[in-house]
This record gives C-alpha cells, structure tokens and sequence, in this order.
C-alpha cells in the first residue's frame, strides 16, 4: 500500500469516526439543539474539508447550563470522595480503550501527527486518573490554638459553578486538565470548548456520560459566540470560578470580568520561552531538546521554546545541526506516518507567522531553512531556522506559535540571563548545561513558573503547571491543581479540655 493510500484510508477512518461525536450542546445531562436551532463547522486543516457540523450555543443556552450546574451542586459537592474519584477513574479507562478514536478525531480537526495525538491522548488521560486519586485526599487541619482559648478546625470545600474555557491545541489535554480538578473538588462546571477544535471535548463528554456522570455536573457549549456565551454566565453571581487559557489579551478582558464577583481565576495565558545552550552543554541532547520543545504541535503551544539563546562559541554548531534536522522534516497531513510537521490551525494562524518571518529578514536575520507558507490546500507553514535575529525583531518579542526557530547569541551567563528575562511573560524556560551551579542558579533567576534543565518537554499531570508575570495565574495539575477549585473555612469552637 502506497503513502498517498494509507493516507487516503486513515482520512477515511477518521471521518467515519467523526460520525460517533454528539454534535448538539450538553446541558442538564441531554443532548440538543441550540436555542436556534443554529449550527457552525468545523474543518480539517490540513485539506480545508468541513469534518462536521456542529450546535452553536447562545447565551440563553449558556444561561441553561449554568442553571444545571448550580442546581447540580449541592448534590455533587456532598457526593463521597471515593464516588466522585471512582467517576474519573472509569472515565480514564474509557479514554485509554478508545484511544485510537480519540487520537484520529485530534489529527482531524486540530491537524497535528497522528503520533503526536496519541501523546496528547495518553498525557490528557492522565489528570483523570491523578485527580481521581487526588479527590481522596482533600484534607484540613485540627489544632488547638496558641492561647489554648480553643479548637481550631481548618476544612476544605468545593468552590461552587465553575467555567472551563479551553483552546484549540490540545483539545482533549486542556479539557482533563480543567475538568478533573474542578470534579473531583466537588464543583460543577460549564465547559466551552475552542470552536476550531469542539469535537474532541465532546466526545470526551460522551465518555463521562458513559461513566456515570449526573445531570448537571458537566455542560458543554460549543459556540462561535464565545464572549456572548460567557458573558453572562461571568456576570452571574452563582458562578464562583473561572478558567482559562489562551492569550494574555483575552485573559486580561476575562479578570476585569471575573473582578465584578470576586471569581476566583486560574489563567494560563501567552509564553515567550526561552531555550538556553551554554557552553559546556551536550550539544545532541540540546538539539534532540530543540527539536521536540519547537516543534512538536507544529510550535502551537504556549510552552513551545520561542528564543534559542546560544552561546557564541557553540552557536554555529548548534545551528547547523539543527538545520540539518529541520530541512529533512516533511510536511503533510497528520494521518501520512512519516510527516513531522502538520498544518497550522488556520490561514490566519500561517499569516502571523509569516509576518514574524518577514519582520525578522528585514532587520537582518539569515533564513537558513524553510521560510514561507506551502501552496495548495490546507494551512501549512515549512518549519524554519533562522540565524544572527536582531533583538527588537518582533519574532523574539511575541509568541511565534508556529514551526519557526530563532537563533541569538551570547557570551556571559549574565547575558544570557538577562535575554531570558527580557520579556513580559514567564511560562517556562529550558537550558541547556552540564553545571550544577549554574542549573541552581537559573533556577533562582529565569523568570517563569517552570523549567527544563537538559529536558525538551516537561508536562506531566503530576506536577503544577503555570507561570509568572503575564503568563498567568494559578497552577493546574499537581498536588496544587486541586487547590485551584477549594475554599480554606477556619471554625473555632471551644476547647473541651479548657476548665
């Protein structure tokens, strides 16, 4: 069977999996129609192909969700741990036997190798088995106070509604992320999914459903009309928390919402990572590390290295090897088995790129490979390497989000650090070094909410993921991840051993 046949074929399969996907809104534990009656599409990037069409929620149909889920909560939030952590559990397993369904709907409308959704199948799987084992473990604290005046209890509970608003990148990833935590506190939420990527969050839902999920707990609305959707639900009273993730615009436009009713806020927003190559680094492992913290989801992720900050006697090195790597990846549609890069989400997604690229030749920088945006159908930037990027080019300002890795140079571990901090975000960084010292020392003095020493990738459902400065706040996954959907109650009562 030829390349272009097995392609043909898993395009196919895809699209004959996509028939299994609820196309309505989910509220109150039933499937339906928007309010009316209309409908959006969502389509492959890589050929352009509407895949299916979808409800498209309005804000009444937002407001009915809300309903359920706060008439849900009171139910939900004395629900035993154990049962709530039991729900999650089946869910996992309902996830991992359909894996391969769930990888192939992924590729589809998101466009990434299929290889890659099965990554993200498996990573996202995860917070659903981690919160389950966390919502077991909610505890408080029992004491008596310093004057021994009396008993001091400290209990945890759930915060109440909640909306989840996840992005396109990592349609079923962001979804656990959100969704597990918030459960297993005991909150009920309302999810909109990213309208570029709605399929995956909705089967997802299905999968819950399937486990056992309440009416009411969980509400989904897919919709065009994102602010008009969540406007009023953000304005409503009954709601008690937010998250989000997307961009620090976006993100700043949600806080002075969320600021009317005193929501508590978790927002993962923009990034501008750094990737640091010092001297003394092992140069394979720093260019195996380049290759997967850039391009893996084609540079669409907020934690992608976005400035690769090299030490002047190994830049040159470092840049050929790269290349070398980079000019050999193939461009295609996720489902071809031997692409590495897929299409961009859409065609304003390959504009913004190219305007970075172009921005970054004007003031000087040396194309090394790749540059420009394919022809021909789909969305498809050729991921690229460029050297000698002056410092106010924009590709080193803003967040790329796309296949594009900028090179510059330093001398000193002052410098370097400085270049790294030199930004208004602080998401993550990664370096790349043989030093324990200056391991230590960066880990001190880089500016963000994580890091990777001598690592590409660094997601993992048991640790707390977030940033700094305008990357955001709060920390989801973790022992912290909880964390994010409890209120702390103080109660003192008086001492039985007090005469």
């Amino acid at each position: 069977m030829t390349a272009a046949t097995m392609q043909q074929q898993a395009l196919a399969e895809a699209a004959d999996m996509v028939s299994s996907v609820p196309t309505g809104l989910f509220i109150d534990g039933a499937w339906r129609a928007a309010a009316d009656g209309q409908q959006f599409s969502v389509h492959d990037p890589a050929t352009g192909d509407v895949v299916a069409r979808l409800a498209n929620a309005t804000p009444s149909d937002a407001m009915d969700a809300l309903d359920a889920a706060d008439r849900a909560f009171p139910s939900w939030s004395r629900t035993p741990p154990r049962e709530r952590a039991e729900l999650l559990r089946r869910t996992f397993d309902l996830v991992m036997r359909d894996r391969e369904r769930i990888a192939r709907i992924i590729t589809l409308e998101m466009g990434k190798p299929l290889r890659e959704s099965h990554a993200e199948v498996s990573y996202g799987a995860e917070f659903l088995r981690w919160f389950g084992e966390e919502a077991v473990r909610i505890s408080g604290r029992f004491g008596s106070s310093p004057e021994g005046t009396g008993d001091m209890i400290v209990s945890r509970h759930a915060l109440g509604p909640a909306l989840l608003i996840t992005p396109w990148n990592f349609p079923l990833a962001m979804a656990t992320r959100k969704i597990a935590p918030a459960l297993a506190a005991g909150c009920t939420v309302v999810i909109k999914p990213a309208a570029l990527t709605p399929l995956t969050t909705l089967y997802l839902v299905k999968l819950l459903e399937e486990a056992g999920l309440p009416a009411g707990v969980v509400n989904v609305i897919p919709t065009t009309n994102s602010g008009g959707a969540t406007g009023p639900i953000i304005a409503d009273s009954r709601l008690r928390k937010i998250s989000f993730t997307g961009s620090t615009q976006v993100g700043r436009v949600l806080l002075e919402k969320a600021s009317a009713n005193i929501l508590r806020s978790s927002m993962e927003l923009g990034g501008n990572a750094p990737f640091l190559v010092f001297d003394d680094a092992d140069l394979s492992r720093a260019v195996e590390g380049a290759l997967v913290a850039k391009f893996r989801n084609i540079g669409q992720a907020c934690t992608a290295a976005n400035r690769f900050i090299v030490h002047a006697s190994v830049a040159q090195e470092f840049s050929r090897r790269v290349a070398e790597k980079v000019a050999q990846f193939k461009l295609g549609s996720g489902f071809d088995p031997d692409v590495a890069i897929g299409p961009l989400i859409d065609e304003a997604a390959v504009a913004g790129v190219d305007e970075l690229v172009q921005d970054a030749l004007s003031r000087g920088a040396t194309l090394v490979t790749g540059g420009k945006r394919r022809g021909g159908a789909g969305t498809f930037f050729e991921p690229t390497v460029l050297t000698d990027v002056a410092r106010d080019s924009r590709l080193l300002r803003e967040e790329i989000f796309g296949p594009v890795l900028p090179i510059v140079t330093f001398d000193t571990d002052d410098e370097a650090i400085a270049i790294a901090n030199d930004t208004e975000y602080g998401l993550v960084g990664y370096a790349f070094t043989a030093s324990i010292e200056r391991g230590q020392r960066l880990i001190n003095e880089l500016q963000t909410g994580m890091m990777g020493w001598n690592v590409g990738v660094l997601s993992n459902a048991a640790a707390p993921f977030g940033g700094v400065k305008m990357s955001g706040l709060g920390r989801e996954g973790g022992a912290e991840g909880i964390d994010e959907y409890l209120t702390t109650k103080y109660t003192l009562l008086p001492s039985v051993f007090r005469p």
